[in-house]
């Protein structure tokens, strides 16, 4: 039975795919982003520090935490394409100049998969007859490498993006109370708008995981409370140390 696509759907699929591979960068971004800057928040809340201050601390750490993300995101999958590239050119040199040695490893490689006899000299054969081939048998079952295909700027940026974005959201009650237009005290407002995003980015996690929703959620939820409760007893005890 063939499927057809149509080309809105094929747009879409492609769009996705585009999108699912930087799906980790956007979860752990986003997770980072909203644990840490509502971690600053609980702690000058514990320190009952004015708004002001509280902003000038959540946006400081917004942007240097952002970039810090992005950068390491950036550096990590440059570092990746860099070495995947050295290695590339290192085997490809020893297929061009030390042929027969090269030949002996995949040779191994395949005897210890369980070929033997005419059967490994055919595999072999094939595999040798094509240096494309060849070299990329060479980079997968000799060196464990596969080649790194996600963009290293598109990475930092989707890191970066995520968590500014999520990292905002717990400032949000603190700039409507600063403009003078909420009624609620702004911590009680962010911890419930951080809470029902810890809940949303813990569902966005199964896809990046694959563990079940359950967990996903609980880990994001505790793990994001722990911060922010440790971040606010211990301002709550440094304000009445200090004062």
């Amino acid at each position: 039975m063939e499927i057809e696509l149509n080309d809105s759907e094929h747009t879409k699929s492609s769009w996705t795919n585009r999108f699912e591979k930087y799906l980790p960068e956007l979860v752990y971004g986003s997770i980072d982003g909203i644990v840490t800057t509502f971690a600053v928040v609980a702690g000058a809340a514990g320190a009952n520090l004015n708004i002001n201050i509280i902003l000038i601390l959540g946006m400081a750490n917004l942007i240097a935490d952002g970039l810090s993300m992005s950068i390491g995101s950036y550096l990590s999958n440059k570092s990746e394409q860099d070495n995947y590239q050295k290695h590339l050119r290192i085997e490809a040199w020893e297929i061009e100049n030390m042929p027969d040695v090269e030949r002996q490893e995949v040779e191994l490689i395949y005897r210890n998969k369980g070929f033997e006899g005419k059967e490994l000299e055919m595999v072999v054969n094939r595999i040798t007859s094509n240096k494309q081939v060849w070299l990329d048998t060479m980079m997968k079952d000799e060196l464990g490498l596969s080649e790194h295909k996600k963009s290293p700027l598109k990475s930092g940026l989707s890191t970066l993006s995520a968590f500014i974005i999520a990292g905002a959201i717990p400032l949000v009650a603190y700039f409507i109370t600063y403009s003078g237009g909420a009624g609620m005290s702004p911590f009680l407002v962010s911890s419930i708008v951080t809470l029902l995003t810890f809940i949303f980015i813990g569902y966005i996690k199964t896809y990046v995981t694959q563990a079940s929703l359950l967990r996903s959620i609980t880990e994001t939820l505790v793990l994001g409370t722990a911060a922010a409760m440790a971040a606010y007893l211990l301002g709550d005890y440094l304000e009445k140390l200090l004062t």
